[in-house]
């Protein structure tokens, strides 16, 4: 029973992992993030233990009184009022809301309930329940790296006796190239970029197909184009938050039971497609065709498996290959630029008029069209674009003055479908002809701008041409299939259309990787527009590049979130970095936008200062975003804006790899219920937080603990950081999450991640958070002396705040 990592042994410090049968201690090493149980738990994604059998509580298994359930980092304790017991209960229990009889039971136990306490704080299972080795067992144990620790698991995965020694074996992937400023040539960028893509693949693959769920109700509908729908909810774990529309998924049902004889192989599956989501938190999945046989009559017992799509990594990859192989890729003056070579800056010869402006657009202003008219004439740009300063409209108007220019189609991307649908919308409305290319995958998904899509197109162009292919497709559409002969006539017919509507565009609209879609493979776009560019990786960002690119436009804000990478070897070796970022490094100057029209001036003055050089200006006047109808108790009525002092601890989350605070959780509903009370239209109202655990934590409080309907709450808005990104609402509710003695605030030292956050509200912003914690950063110090000037930096109940006298902590 001696601790897998560390040797220490004494039966009161020690917990078996329940799933892999290891021994862990209690202990805490400087050079681990957490003890060594609470570690193992984390990194093997398992919840139950078992205490050992020597220890003072015999050994018994942890799980909650009333419901039985194991996962201990929802687990925690309730003090007896009469008696010198503790009882364990899971988070949710304690709240008051097990159901009928487990509630009875609660009331009889005489339990007060407010006391409940994780059994894991700071990382750390409470002493009175594992002790934690005396400072003479820890110097004598055995020393283990974070490294070590991290291989010692990923070796236990396929060999469960891999020890300590097979941890120092080196990994090959440890000579891993780091990004760099300049490259030689193509060949060179490839080699070093090209790994960096295949690890983050292999761990973004690995992360998906271990979220299988087991045990779903799936509900049967046939769609309009008739194909079944399944219907099934997953429970609230904070992972499968990530789902998003167009997602693939698996869908299979074992007609035996575990145990009978699995021969037969009875086991129904097939593949579909996220439709949408209902307003029930359901998912629904589109199955593909051939799915005639699905069990229709059966309810329970469905599973669901996150299918991988390895199109992105393969398009990225491709896209190197051709920019090192292929000299038509890109023009000679955009490959050296790419590459870090000096070159000299060459104007392109173009006559603009007086007014840059585009039809049925909002007219410019100074700085929008000067940021116009200086890209118009570069080969490369940037245009870094702050929170509301109006990218959009820019971008568009730029593109129809590139379409102007007679010089071939413009391709227009962003790495988001949602940022291309705006686009497409706005440039649209210029009159220009506009194709927006979905992936097939999504072609069922429904888009905001439908009517411009390429499968629409298709579907209602009239041509002589169409007569044919719309039989064709009306007998696909009754029978289900086609003959072989008649399904080629179809594919022929339908890309010879597909090809037509694309070639009579003026402007593709289309995400960075599906400028890859072979079916654009024949064309060549010499201008490229590429919006969001800062939140794409480098090689994302050359996919629409090398398609024969003369003239380039980026357009982001490297002061917002980057692109998201889920390895962190990758990250470290700097995939996180995108190209928008490389070339300011390199010296391009990128051109910044400097009139903000979102929010109100008192809530643009610290983004601005802090993360702006001050240089943001105010498009919009106090009186354009006070929202006088609305009573709130702002405690400066000019500044609708505060920071809330919370002091309540910080707990890990249910999958134990995120956070949550019950106190600001507590806080946050009742500032969304004032604001639902004062007339607030739910969708206007945005709860931001950094952590996955609070954001599901937050939606089950609020739809638990508010008192006005529940359907209002669930038109409230919570969300990452990280999905509220390009968006804003009337109000912004920011729960900062982290509260502790020792570990730090993670995510929140990013002042990316705070700026993105403070800057969604356009009329008014209540940040929750515990300012002793978080002053220790120096951004977050700023802030909070600069919510404290203003006199909004508060404490006390909502109805009765007071100004906060909290001491500030010394930034590190």
């Amino acid at each position: 029973h001696a601790c897998a990592y560390c040797g220490i042994r004494d039966p009161a410090c020690v917990v078996k992992c329940v799933a892999t049968d290891k021994w862990f201690c209690n202990s805490r090493h400087s050079t681990l993030p957490a003890s060594c149980i609470v570690y193992h738990l984390v990194r093997s994604r398992n919840k139950e233990v078992q205490l050992h059998a020597d220890s003072p509580l015999g050994d018994m298994v942890l799980e909650c009184y009333l419901t039985g359930q194991r996962n201990v980092f929802t687990l925690g304790f309730v003090p007896c009022v009469d008696d010198e017991v503790v009882v364990l209960l899971a988070r949710d229990p304690s709240m008051g809301v097990a159901g009928g009889a487990a509630a009875k039971q609660l009331a009889d136990m005489n339990l007060d309930l407010a006391q409940w306490q994780p059994l894991i704080s700071d990382k750390q299972f409470l002493p009175w329940l594992v002790k934690s080795p005396d400072e003479k067992t820890q110097v004598r144990a055995r020393a283990l790296t974070y490294a070590q620790a991290n291989r010692l698991e990923e070796l236990w995965k396929t060999n469960p006796n891999a020890g300590l020694d097979d941890a120092d074996v080196l990994d090959d992937d440890e000579e891993l190239q780091p990004v760099a400023l300049r490259y030689a040539d193509a060949y060179q960028y490839q080699n070093v970029f090209g790994p960096l893509l295949k690890i983050e693949a292999d761990h973004d693959r690995a992360q998906k197909e271990s979220q299988s769920k087991d045990g779903l109700r799936v509900r049967w509908d046939v769609g309009l184009n008739k194909r079944r729908l399944a219907y099934f909810s997953f429970p609230a774990d904070e992972e499968i938050a990530r789902l998003v529309v167009g997602d693939a998924l698996r869908l299979r049902h074992a007609a035996y039971p575990a145990g009978k004889d699995q021969s037969g192989g009875a086991t129904w599956s097939a593949e579909g497609v996220v439709l949408k989501f209902t307003d029930r938190e359901e998912v629904v999945l589109e199955l593909r065709s051939g799915s005639g046989d699905a069990p229709v009559e059966e309810t329970n017992g469905f599973s669901v498996d996150f299918l991988w799509n390895s199109i992105s990594f393969d398009r990225a990859q491709a896209a190197m290959k051709a920019f090192a192989l292929d000299e038509t890729s890109v023009s000679g003056y955009i490959y050296h630029l790419l590459l870090g070579h000096d070159v000299e800056p060459k104007p392109l010869a173009v006559t603009l008029p007086k007014k840059l402006s585009a039809p049925n657009l909002p007219p410019l202003n100074h700085s929008q069209e000067s940021a116009a008219r200086a890209v118009l004439q570069r080969p490369l740009s940037l245009i870094q674009g702050p929170p509301g300063t109006g990218k959009t409209v820019t971008s568009a108007t730029i593109v129809y003055q590139l379409a102007q220019q007679h010089l071939g189609q413009v391709i227009v991307c962003a790495p988001s479908n949602v940022a291309v649908d705006q686009l497409a919308e706005k440039i649209e409305r210029t009159g220009l002809r506009v194709v927006r290319l979905a992936a097939r995958s999504r072609e069922h998904v429904a888009s905001p701008v439908e009517h411009l899509t390429l499968h629409y197109q298709v579907a209602h162009l009239d041509s002589p041409e169409t007569a044919e292919f719309k039989k064709l497709q009306q007998l696909k559409d009754e029978l289900g299939e086609l003959s072989s002969n008649d399904e080629r006539r179809h594919k022929r017919l339908k890309r010879k259309i597909e090809r037509e509507i694309i070639a009579a565009a003026d402007v593709v609209c289309v995400t960075a990787v599906g400028a890859g879609d072979p079916r654009l493979a024949d064309f060549r776009f010499r201008q490229v527009l590429m919006d969001e560019s800062t939140q794409a990786t480098e090689p994302e960002c050359l996919i629409p590049l090398i398609m024969g690119a003369k003239q380039v436009v980026m357009v982001g804000d490297h002061c917002q979130l980057g692109p998201v990478v889920t390895s962190k070897k990758a990250a470290r070796a700097g995939l996180g970095q995108s190209m928008f970022e490389r070339l300011i490094s390199l010296g391009v100057q990128p051109i910044r936008l400097q009139v903000q029209y979102r929010m109100h001036p008192c809530l643009s003055e610290f983004p601005s200062n802090a993360f702006y050089e001050g240089a943001l200006q105010n498009g919009v006047a106090a009186a354009d975003r006070l929202l006088t109808h609305v009573d709130f108790p702002w405690p400066n009525p000019t500044s609708p804006m505060m920071f809330w002092s919370m002091t309540g601890a910080e707990e890990i989350s249910a999958s134990g790899t995120s956070y949550l605070n019950r106190a600001e959780a507590a806080g946050v509903e009742k500032v969304v219920t004032h604001l639902l009370r004062a007339g607030v239209d739910p969708g206007r109202i945005g709860v931001v937080t950094p952590y996955e655990g609070q954001r599901a934590y937050v939606s089950q409080h609020m739809t638990r603990a508010g008192v006005l309907a529940t359907r209002l709450y669930g038109e409230v808005e919570v969300a990452s950081v990280d999905a509220f990104q390009g968006r804003e609402k009337d109000f912004i509710i920011l729960s900062c999450v982290r509260s502790n003695e020792k570990t730090g605030i993670g995510f929140l030292n990013d002042p990316r991640r705070l700026n993105v956050a403070m800057t969604r509200a356009r009329s008014g912003l209540v940040i929750l958070g515990n300012p002793k914690v978080l002053s220790r950063q120096r951004l977050f110090h700023d802030l909070l002396n600069h919510f404290r000037d203003e006199g909004c930096l508060v404490e006390g109940a909502l109805d009765s705040l007071r100004q906060s006298a909290v001491a500030l902590s010394r930034p590190k």
